[in-house]
């Protein structure tokens, strides 16, 4: 063999060798700084149905004179105050807001479309009335129904009810002990499934609270998701736990 070919055997060799003792070091480095635990994500989920509902609305009024909208206000709130008792709400439970008074103009404009100025159409006044009840279906249905106070000549104008649940501190934690016992299943079915078991809880994070409505297009937010448009709902709460492995 030429001292050249010689010379290119034994660098090839020696190639080979280095890339074996490195391969051997990484690997057992990197076996050795392993951490024997698990990470999981547990989830707790509960539907419930809200127990206070909140509904709202204004009735206004509009006249000439100040003294003139006052008179159809006042007269306008006592309709409205009829229908609520007499559909079988407490007079105690019927809250009426503040009154705010708004100038009300017309624009005018010329016969070539151009403003001409304005006329002063009168004073228009506002009142809001809430009602808040644990009476659910009662005042689904004077939100309905409603329309028996605008065939009375009163201009009301009725928001979508609001609804609530008084007890969800209870709620949430109901759903931290579900999700943690979801977490720790599914910690213990994936470290038997690899031939060991968990041992001590090492950290537990629990995710953020959410509360959408059942059969609705909510989303979740990284924030937390507080519905209440639905009657309806469905509470979450994620749980991240980590625990050791023992072999």
């Amino acid at each position: 063999m030429s001292n050249i070919k010689k010379h290119y055997w034994l660098i090839a060799i020696a190639s080979v060798v280095s890339v074996s003792i490195l391969s051997y070091s990484y690997v057992h480095r990197n076996s050795f700084s392993e951490k024997n635990e698990i990470q999981v994500k547990g989830i707790g989920l509960e539907n419930f149905e809200s127990n206070l509902i909140v509904w709202e609305g204004n009735f206004y009024a509009l006249d000439e004179s100040l003294q003139g909208s006052f008179k159809r206000l006042k007269n306008n709130r006592a309709i409205v105050k009829e229908f609520l008792i007499n559909k079988g709400i407490k007079k105690s439970a019927i809250i009426f807001g503040a009154v705010s008074t708004e100038e009300k103009t017309e624009t005018l404009y010329n016969s070539e479309g151009n403003r001409i100025g304005e006329r002063f159409l009168g004073y228009q006044l506002r009142q809001e009335v809430k009602i808040e009840s644990e009476n659910i279906d009662l005042v689904e249905d004077i939100s309905r129904s409603i329309t028996e106070v605008l065939n009375q000549g009163v201009e009301f104008y009725s928001r979508s009810p609001r609804y609530y649940f008084t007890n969800l501190e209870s709620l949430k934690h109901q759903l931290i002990s579900k999700a943690t016992q979801d977490a720790k299943k599914r910690a213990e079915i994936m470290a038997k499934d690899a031939g060991a078991s968990i041992g001590d809880l090492k950290n537990a994070d629990m995710g953020v609270f959410q509360i959408v409505g059942q059969n609705s297009t909510d989303e979740y937010s990284w924030g937390g998701t507080y519905n209440t448009s639905d009657r309806y709902k469905t509470a979450s709460v994620t749980m991240d736990l980590t625990y050791e492995i023992e072999n």
